[in-house]
C-alpha cells in the first residue's frame, strides 16, 4: 500500500478509533444482527484511509490470530465479529494486552508488501486483503469522507498534574512563584475526578461551537477574600495541550478482577494502558481561582474536555519510551537550575516504578 511519507497514520501506527462511513445503499447481514452501512463502526486507520475493522472480521480476516502457545487461552475467547461490530471500542479495549497486539499485527501484516521485522514480530505479509478489490472498496474509505465519534464510553475519568512544569505554571497562576508548587506533588499523585458527560472529539461535525463560556462566581478582590464574589461569565478561558490514558484490558484471574478496590502495581499498569489521545482540558481560570479551594474545580473544568478522535495504542509508542527528568541531575525542567542536583523525596514503594534507577 502507498502511503505518504508525511501521513500521520503509517504502518507503525495502527491507530484505533469509532466512524460513520458515507452513506450506501448496501445493508451488511450478520448471524447475530444488521449492521446498517451508515452506522458507526470500528476502525482503523492507514495512511489516508479508515479501514471497516468489522467488515475485515466478517471477511475472516481477523480469524486465528496468535497460535503459538505463548500467547495463552485469551485469543480463543476473542470474537473478533462480536468485539468490532460494537459502535465503541469498550469491549474491544476490556479483552486482555495479547489480544490487542495480535490484532495490530494481524493488521499490519494486512496492508505490508514486504516481509518485515521492524516490529520484533517477524511480520510476513498476509495478501488476503490486497489480492480482494471488492472487500477494499467496500471497507477502505478515504478519511475524509468519514465521520470521527467518541472512540469510548466513557464512564469516569480523573485529570492529573502529572508534569512538573505545568503544576508550577498554574500554581505561580494561583499561589505566586515562591509557593507555586504544593509539597505534596512531589510525594503523590495529585489529581480530581472530571466530568466525562462533557467529553467530545474534536473536530466532531460543529459540536465545538456548542461550547458555552462557563458562568459562575468571581473574586470581588483577588487579594481580599473576605471581599466575596460576584456571578457573570468567565473572562479568562483557555485550554491545556493534554495527553488522556485508555485503560482497559483485565487480570488473568476472573477471581481478581471481580475484586473491587483492589489497586493496581506500577507493573501491572503497564498492561492496562490501551492508548493514547490528545486532549484539550478546557479551563475557567478566574471562576477556579475562587471555587478550587478546599475540594478543587467545579463548574470552571467541567463544562468541556476535547480529544483527539483516533485512539494510537501503547505498542506504537513503545520505541519512544525514554528516561523521565527525575533521573536527570537538575530534572532539566525549565524551573529547575541545571547545574543544581535534584532534591526530590524517593517515592513510597508503592509508587516506585520497579523499571526505573534510583
Amino acid at each position: 500500500m502507498n502511503i505518504p511519507d508525511d501521513c500521520d497514520f503509517s504502518i507503525d501506527n495502527i491507530p484505533f478509533g469509532i466512524c460513520t462511513f458515507p452513506k450506501a445503499s448496501e445493508v451488511i447481514d450478520h448471524p447475530l444482527q444488521v449492521i446498517q452501512s451508515d452506522a458507526p463502526r470500528c476502525c482503523t486507520a492507514i495512511g489516508n484511509y479508515a479501514v471497516d475493522l468489522y467488515l475485515l472480521a466478517e471477511a475472516g480476516l481477523l480469524d486465528d490470530l496468535g497460535k503459538s502457545e505463548e500467547i495463552g487461552d485469551e485469543i480463543g475467547k476473542f470474537h473478533p465479529r462480536i468485539v468490532f461490530s460494537q459502535t465503541t471500542l469498550n469491549m474491544f479495549m476490556s479483552t486482555n494486552k495479547q489480544v490487542w497486539i495480535e490484532v495490530r499485527n494481524r493488521l499490519i501484516s494486512l496492508f505490508i508488501e514486504d516481509h518485515d521485522d521492524t516490529h520484533g514480530n517477524d511480520l510476513v505479509p498476509d495478501p488476503r486483503l490486497k489480492d480482494n478489490l471488492p472487500l477494499r472498496n467496500l471497507a477502505m474509505k478515504p478519511l475524509v469522507s468519514v465521520t470521527c465519534h467518541l472512540p469510548a464510553t466513557i464512564g469516569d475519568y480523573t485529570d492529573f498534574y502529572s508534569c512538573r512544569e505545568h503544576a508550577t505554571n498554574v500554581g505561580i497562576m494561583f499561589r505566586g512563584k515562591d509557593n507555586a508548587l504544593q509539597p505534596n506533588w512531589l510525594h503523590m499523585p495529585i489529581g480530581y475526578h472530571g466530568r466525562s458527560s462533557s467529553i467530545f472529539p474534536s473536530g466532531s461535525g460543529g459540536k465545538i461551537a456548542t461550547v458555552r463560556r462557563p458562568c459562575g462566581q468571581l473574586q470581588l478582590d483577588a487579594n481580599d477574600p473576605l471581599k466575596g464574589s460576584k456571578y457573570g461569565p468567565c473572562k479568562l478561558m483557555d485550554f491545556e495541550l493534554e495527553v488522556a490514558f485508555f485503560v482497559g484490558g483485565a487480570p488473568n484471574n476472573d477471581s481478581i478482577a471481580r475484586q473491587m478496590g483492589r489497586p493496581m502495581t506500577l507493573d501491572e499498569a503497564k498492561d492496562r494502558i490501551f492508548g493514547f489521545v490528545l486532549m484539550n482540558d478546557w479551563s475557567a481560570r478566574d471562576i477556579q481561582k475562587w471555587e478550587y479551594v478546599p475540594l478543587g474545580p467545579f463548574t470552571s473544568k467541567n463544562y468541556a474536555t476535547t480529544i483527539s478522535p483516533w485512539v494510537i495504542t501503547s505498542m506504537a509508542l513503545e520505541p519512544f519510551r525514554c528516561e523521565t527528568s527525575v533521573n536527570k541531575e537538575g530534572g532539566g525542567g525549565s524551573f529547575d537550575n541545571l547545574s543544581v542536583p535534584r532534591t526530590d523525596p524517593v517515592p513510597l514503594e508503592y509508587l516506585a516504578d520497579p523499571n526505573c534507577g534510583e
